[in-house]
């Protein structure tokens, strides 16, 4: 037996952003660059792994808006078509380059864009949830899911059935795509309230994560702090954050990713050509944007227009080395802790899942490198997932975690500060017509079912923690003003139309196609067995 695990945690999430009305949304090009940059070498570093025989387990979170994204044929032919122009950029670039400085880096970003037509197109035929099945199947990960739309579930919690409309609908849709039910979930930015966990055991889940605090300040102090799960008076575990080997890779003073020598986001080709060549590789009204391509390192605290030449060998050497210097921390952390417990400890790394490859982009490397020196280099430390350990160590105390989240100063102000509070007066008038309407017409067929199923997908996509988020940070916030705006106009809309009797079927097959997500949801999962107050009205 080791002396302690780590469970590293990747949450693999967007929010559903698909528009079918026309080709070149901004928007949806997160999701394009997420697949390029994050999940196919995430892929391929799972792939190379498991060729070579490398024994690992990680958790990861593939959420249901994600695997709806990633399983829609209108974005798998949408990415292929933005792949075909990366390919297409980067042999320009191949010849733009050569002999310049940059002309090994351009050969590399030719070699990366045509790998990954290969990986999903011809391997897992343009869909990747094909892939992390692959790997769930092998043992070599855990999937987890998140709640339906990544909704900030304790502002919910006046309605307990929106709460189980986000979870019962994640759960299901989890298990139709990867085989089997999600033991865990990733609760929304961390965020935990006391009451979650009993609905949680409804849906069958076992444990979640919570920032350090949250198990920390539990209501009765835990023994062994973050380093093992305490059960929740529901028998939900919780697994809180490790502040330590989060710090190594979150911070931008002393994370990893700051490193000199590691490739520069913000200095991108797409801003750095002239519109005459870059042009028809960015917006087609002008707008630039990042195109993927990017030549320079980060070179220090200097202006951008100082940066030096980016390096690839250079950085995967530092990419290795940093992998080092986290497993050797690890090790010394585990030898102190396990001589101060009566179990091995258990270490928590959780982190975005685009932390690794879009914004850093050697962090599939650094990956790939800490888990070969961990199965390899060492013998104190194994790589375990939560369900790992609760088969292995049953027996945990019992404590209720601290209303908390992993968002800045560690509760609910990002969520709920003077740019956004006032979307939750609208969510909770939507929230109780929901529940309303699910109570009454128990038994619909038909158009009627098909108007209620759809009210529950433009409920969820309001509720969307993303949409606030964005406009606490103060970017992109029309878009996210826009979405919250439109779902609930749209909910407003066929809430009156159900009640009235009246249903536009035109209106809502336009919605049934723009809105396509969770086609299986059950709007009865929102029904309210008790007595209801009156609906709010319109």
């Amino acid at each position: 037996m080791p002396r302690g695990y780590l469970c590293l945690v990747l949450h693999a999430h967007l929010p559903f952003v698909r528009h079918p009305e026309h080709e070149n949304f901004l928007e949806e090009k997160w999701l394009y660059e997420a697949i390029t940059e994050t999940y196919i070498p995430l892929i391929q570093v799972f792939e190379r792994l498991i060729e070579d025989n490398v024994k690992f387990r990680v958790t990861l979170t593939l959420s249901p808006t994600l695997i709806s994204m990633f399983t829609d044929p209108l974005l798998q032919e949408r990415y292929v078509r933005h792949l075909e122009k990366l390919i297409e950029l980067a042999d320009k670039e191949e010849g733009r380059t050569y002999g310049g400085p940059f002309h090994e880096t351009a050969l590399m970003y030719k070699k990366r864009f045509h790998e990954a037509m290969f990986t999903f197109c011809d391997r897992y035929n343009r869909n990747l949830v094909t892939a992390f099945k692959n790997f769930q199947d092998q043992g070599r990960i855990e999937i987890i899911t998140c709640a339906a739309t990544h909704g900030y579930l304790p502002f919910m919690m006046i309605y307990p059935e929106a709460i189980r409309g986000q979870i019962k609908t994640a759960v299901d849709l989890h298990t139709r795509h990867l085989g089997r039910p999600p033991a865990g979930v990733w609760l929304p930015e961390c965020a935990f309230a006391p009451g979650l966990d009993e609905i949680l055991k409804e849906c069958g889940l076992k444990f979640f994560f919570t920032d350090s605090h949250g198990v920390l300040y539990a209501s009765h102090r835990p023994r062994f702090g973050i380093f093992a799960p305490i059960y929740c008076p529901s028998g939900v575990a919780a697994f809180g954050r490790d502040i330590e080997s989060s710090k190594q890779v979150w911070s931008t003073q002393e994370g990893y990713p700051g490193d000199f020598d590691y490739r520069e986001f913000y200095r991108d080709i797409g801003f750095d050509l002239g519109l005459d060549y870059i042009g028809p590789y960015i917006h087609p009204d002008g707008i630039r944007v990042h195109t993927g391509i990017k030549y320079y390192k980060i070179t220090g605290k200097v202006d951008l227009s100082q940066k030096q030449p980016y390096n690839p060998r250079q950085a995967d050497e530092k990419a290795a080395l940093h992998a080092g210097n986290f497993m050797f921390n690890r090790q010394h952390q585990i030898y102190h802790l396990s001589n101060l417990m009566d179990r091995p400890p258990i270490i928590v790394a959780p982190y975005d899942a685009e932390l690794f490859g879009h914004w850093w982009f050697e962090g599939p490397k650094w990956l790939d490198y800490l888990i070969r020196k961990t199965a390899f280099d060492q013998d104190v430390v194994e790589m375990a997932t939560p369900s790992d350990y609760l088969r292995n160590f049953p027996c945990n105390q019992v404590a209720t975690p601290c209303s908390s989240s992993w968002g800045n100063k560690g509760y609910h102000e990002v969520w709920l500060c003077g740019s956004n509070d006032w979307i939750y007066r609208h969510l909770h008038m939507a929230s109780e017509m929901m529940i309303s309407l699910a109570s009454q017409h128990s038994n619909a067929g038909g158009l009627y079912r098909r108007a209620l199923n759809q009210a529950a997908r433009e409920l969820l996509l309001a509720q969307s923690s993303d949409w606030a988020f964005i406009m606490s940070t103060g970017t992109m916030v029309e878009y996210a003003v826009k979405r919250t705006k439109n779902h609930l106009l749209n909910f407003f809309r066929l809430q009156k139309e159900i009640k009235g009797n009246c249903i536009d079927e035109g209106y809502l097959g336009n919605l049934e196609y723009r809105n396509n997500i969770f086609p299986d949801l059950d709007y009865s999962w929102y029904t309210n067995t008790n007595e209801l107050p009156k609906a709010a009205s319109l």
